[in-house]
């Protein structure tokens, strides 16, 4: 493995956390907007304001660094997507602060009308924010980027089947993530009953999310043939560990083995995106600017490269406490509420 090759790994892996965590992020603001009427979805949103009150903001420590190990490393690339993508990214980070505007300001109003208001702003964002995430790595992942500045076109890079396709299946993982986490959360906090709810979503979700990728094939086929013969080819057998994981987890929310289904699903998106790394290796933006071609100097990899190892020492034991420690205590509303 090269040196260059390392980083990418390593901003990979960045990536993985961020779909993961984040993604569940903005899936339980999707489950938000779906919980029903003030009464009815009482039980359900204090539940999602207890799981994700106190990490928002800390799972978008991924994206940071994704961001600045991209510009630091491998800047044609960077430069690509933030000239020619710039529309859907500009989007989806006002997305992200009105969510999370929203989201900080609703736990501090009184009026129902208020919360009302400020919940629905925290939910819609929470719906755009990923389709947009997802349209773009469509776009980069069937070659709609090329180097240079602006070099692609602005609008058609990401209103394109396969990034329309990559931004509803981006919406459809994030809300199954969450409702599969939100399982064992419900269940730990004592409340079977919301366990069932988010039981039933994660499977309904689970299955829309298979469909939408066997769709996907004709999609992918017609429109980033190139993406297409790579995922059927070298990249098979990760995409057919992806389908299997999906599957697992879905037998696993039946039998209601809610903490071993966690695992399966956050394996299945893993797959996914180890899979599509496989499919467009060794190029960063196909077919035009490989990992060697895009990368930074020698010097400065070896930098992020350290920089990287040494701020994991330091940032993923943090993380994992910070998990830890809030995934404890009873949400404040209660879930006799739901009815």
């Amino acid at each position: 493995m090269s040196l260059a090759e390392a980083v990418l790994a390593a901003m990979w892996v960045g990536v993985i956390a961020y779909a993961l965590f984040g993604g569940a992020d903005f899936g339980a603001g999707i489950w938000d907007l779906l919980a029903g009427g003030a009464r009815r979805g009482a039980g359900q949103r204090a539940l999602i304001e207890h799981a994700i009150g106190p990490v928002w903001e800390a799972n978008h420590v991924w994206l940071i660094f994704i961001l600045v190990v991209l510009w630091t490393a491998f800047p044609p690339a960077f430069a690509a997507i933030a000239s020619t993508l710039y529309i859907p990214v500009l989007l989806a980070a006002f997305g992200m602060i009105a969510r999370g505007a929203a989201f900080a300001f609703r736990a501090g109003v009184e009026t129902l009308t208020e919360r009302r208001l400020l919940g629905g702003a925290f939910a819609i964002a929470s719906l755009f924010t990923p389709f947009f995430l997802g349209a773009v790595a469509g776009a980069v992942a069937s070659g709609r980027v090329p180097p240079g500045i602006a070099a692609g076109d602005v609008i058609a890079s990401w209103l394109n089947p396969t990034s329309l396709f990559s931004g509803v299946l981006a919406v459809v993982v994030c809300g199954y993530l969450a409702a599969v986490f939100l399982c064992e959360d419900a269940r730990r906090e004592g409340h079977p009953e919301l366990a069932g709810r988010f039981r039933a979503r994660a499977l309904g979700s689970g299955v829309v999310a298979g469909a939408l990728a066997l769709a996907g094939i004709a999609v992918l086929r017609a429109d980033a043939p190139l993406l297409f013969s790579e995922l059927r080819g070298r990249a098979l057998p990760v995409v057919a560990a992806s389908a299997a994981a999906g599957l697992a987890s879905l037998a696993l929310l039946l039998r209601r083995r809610y903490v071993a289904a966690r695992v399966t699903a956050a394996a299945a998106v893993t797959t996914v995106l180890i899979g599509w790394a496989v499919a467009q290796y060794p190029y960063l933006l196909e077919p035009g600017l490989t990992i060697d071609q895009g990368a930074a100097g020698p010097t400065t990899l070896r930098a992020v490269l350290i920089s990287v190892l040494v701020g994991a020492v330091l940032l993923v034991p943090s993380l994992v406490f910070l998990y830890r420690l809030f995934q404890r205590g009873a949400p404040r509303a209660s879930a006799d509420s739901t009815g």
